[in-house]
């Protein structure tokens, strides 16, 4: 069959740098993730090679030039990401999936930067409560805690509630020198670490000295109920059964849950079993309450932690 030639008319008002990258750096990546040729002369793109391969090309390209013409910048993660997407043909497009502004922060936007991260962000809004499992750099504390902070401003919730298990400790903080902040410190640090970069420090000092953000180990949960909050477990791999159980029952009016864990990094005790392993077998078609499984696809840490993902994955499936 002989290839298929398709060109691509950029409109003026685009800068071809912009699209193509400095030295064609954002070309590059295209060219070799797709087997066509690409001709560029002046603001004329020109893709030749077998027809269905030549038409995703030129999808792609469409795709780029309606990001930018939405105000956005392509770099060379954004294209990466959307190469991905359109050669595993998912049914979102980059722009659907990149033009998802979850929150603004002093003028920078949060969006999901993958289809996997765009899928967790809408489950998360749609359901009430929300379980969202992958590996490490997937986004999954993150933008979770974006979504809680933009309910908190919308005034969706009255208050944002976020924990982990305290697993090292065995819960018994009591044990440990210091005051209670101290203790509990060392364990909930990560969460502060992401806040810090949704919400001003002086703003968050004030909203926790009224109880407005609360940010506590799960032990802590133990006989309320939650009413009215945006409450997010992260590390919930660490939980028991009995934890999980006893986290999803604080359930109150108005509130939803987003269930963070990594089944393959447990810190528990030989032969215990994990409450968000567990919960995977017992809640099953429950109206309002979803799972999502990110994969090293979603990563959007450094390259290598992705490789470093499917490396543990095959060597833990070899020894299965």
């Amino acid at each position: 069959m002989p290839p298929t030639h398709v060109k691509i008319l950029v409109p003026g008002s685009h800068d071809m740098v912009s699209l193509l990258g400095q030295r064609d750096e954002l070309l590059k990546i295209v060219e070799a993730a797709f087997d066509a040729s690409i001709f560029v002369r002046g603001n004329e793109i020109t893709i030749s090679g077998e027809p269905a391969e030549a038409e995703r090309v030129a999808h792609l390209f469409g795709e780029f030039l309606a990001l930018l013409e939405g105000g956005q910048v392509l770099t060379r993660e954004s294209v990466g990401h959307s190469v991905d997407m359109i050669r595993s043909g998912e049914e979102l497009s980059p722009k659907e999936v990149f033009s998802d502004a979850v929150l603004i922060v002093r003028g920078r936007a949060i969006r999901p930067k993958t289809a996997g991260q765009k899928k967790y962000v809408d489950a998360i809004r749609k359901n009430t409560i929300m379980f969202g499992i992958g590996p490490a750099g997937t986004g999954k504390t993150y933008l979770a805690m974006a979504l809680a902070v933009q309910a908190l401003q919308s005034k969706s919730v009255s208050r944002i509630i976020l924990t982990r298990p305290a697993v090292e400790a065995g819960e018994k903080l009591g044990f440990l020198p210091g005051t209670l902040y101290e203790k509990i410190d060392p364990y909930v640090k990560p969460l502060y670490d992401a806040l810090y970069e949704m919400v001003d420090a002086e703003q968050i000092a004030r909203l926790m000295e009224r109880g407005t953000i609360e940010v506590a180990p799960l032990a802590y949960m133990r006989g309320r109920t939650l009413n009215d909050s945006f409450i997010v477990l992260d590390e919930a791999q660490n939980t028991t059964p009995e934890q999980m159980k006893m986290f999803l029952t604080r359930l109150g009016f108005g509130s939803k849950v987003v269930v963070t864990g990594d089944i393959t990094q447990l810190d528990l005790p030989q032969g215990q079993m994990s409450g968000l392993n567990v919960v995977r077998e017992i809640l099953t078609d429950i109206e309002g309450l979803a799972f999502v499984y990110l994969s090293s696809r979603d990563v959007v840490r450094h390259r290598i932690v992705a490789d470093i993902v499917d490396a543990y994955r095959r060597f833990d499936g070899a020894k299965e």
